[in-house]
């Protein structure tokens, strides 16, 4: 059996705006002193005159970036989550989002994933922030291919977009040559009977690896995957929980304020519905390998089996 391909999103971040490059020369990459980390570096290196360095300075390349989109750019802002989210914040929504401006947010080294580089650098409350922040798209892709496409689907999107990638190499799961993805649309990787797992970015894979401990155990699963986080795929959300009548939702963020509150946002609204939400309980990361964190943390495919077999 061959061995599942692995790639980190943020190798997949600085790979696409690297392809994306070479069709549009209106593409500009902005990045905070953090080139070979996020890997903007690979289009720095292919397109040296369309790449800012700004220095330690991530509130002033929001800045820059959205006086840049006013003049027919479209920046692509990079850095770390922690720093593009929380640190750059207030430019983000009163330089970006306020204005509604055509500036996307290439944010990697997200979650607890991050690994040795412990609590401070493991932002598990971005998506929170940013799903806040009036008119801006959430995306957070589960795999190499879709966050290539992800960055294409920003870069043809008109308004601000927040990316979030990973610093991990994570499985491969989706096909290059059907995949597709459409702001706004969730997918599903599993049909089930019993219960619905609806998930994020690394949490998929994990998901569906669950989903077939539960099989074993007569459990049918229903796997989505949520890509955007906002806006949030109704439709497909409701009609599952509609089905199942009980919902996990998994993601390697906060269980305050992320994908599993958004589902619950609308589920409360318009299909009261049973729900488990996995994800990080109100703490902080720590300093540790990556996996050994996931697996500590219950974001590994085994925690998850247990929590969902025990819920459903």
């Amino acid at each position: 059996m061959s061995e599942v391909k692995k790639i980190a999103t943020r190798e997949s971040y600085g790979n696409a705006l690297a392809e994306l490059g070479k069709e549009f020369d209106n593409l500009v990459v902005l990045d905070a002193d953090l080139a070979g980390a996020t890997k903007t570096g690979v289009f720095k290196k292919a397109f040296p005159d369309r790449h800012i360095d700004c220095g330690i300075a991530e509130s002033n390349m929001m800045g820059i970036a959205a006086g840049l989109s006013t003049c027919g750019k479209v920046p692509f802002a990079s850095s770390f989550a922690m720093f593009a989210s929380g640190r750059a914040f207030e430019q983000v929504r009163n330089s970006i989002g306020y204005p509604h401006l055509n500036v996307k947010i290439g944010a990697t080294h997200a979650g607890i994933s991050v690994g040795e580089d412990g609590a401070t650098h493991q932002c598990n409350e971005d998506l929170a922030l940013m799903r806040a922040i009036p008119g801006m798209v959430v995306i957070n892709p589960c795999d190499d291919v879709e966050a290539r496409a992800a960055v294409r689907a920003a870069y043809e999107y008109e308004g601000p977009v927040y990316l979030r990638f990973g610093r991990l190499a994570i499985p491969v799961i989706n096909d290059e040559e059907t995949y597709q993805l459409e702001i706004g649309k969730g997918v599903t990787m599993k049909t089930g009977q019993d219960v619905t797992i609806i998930a994020t970015g690394l949490c998929v894979s994990e998901s569906l690896e669950a989903a077939k401990l539960l099989a074993a155990d007569g459990i049918d699963a229903e796997v989505i995957n949520i890509h955007t986080i906002k806006p949030l795929d109704e439709e497909l959300v409701l009609a599952s929980a509609v089905k199942t009548g009980k919902v996990v939702t998994v993601e390697e963020h906060s269980v305050i304020g992320g994908l599993g509150s958004a589902v619950c946002d609308l589920l409360s609204e318009k299909a009261p519905t049973r729900v488990l939400k996995i994800g990080v309980y109100d703490q902080f990361g720590e300093s540790g390998p990556a996996a050994a964190l996931i697996k500590k943390y219950g974001l590994d495919a085994e925690s998850i089996y247990k929590k969902v077999k025990a819920f459903a």
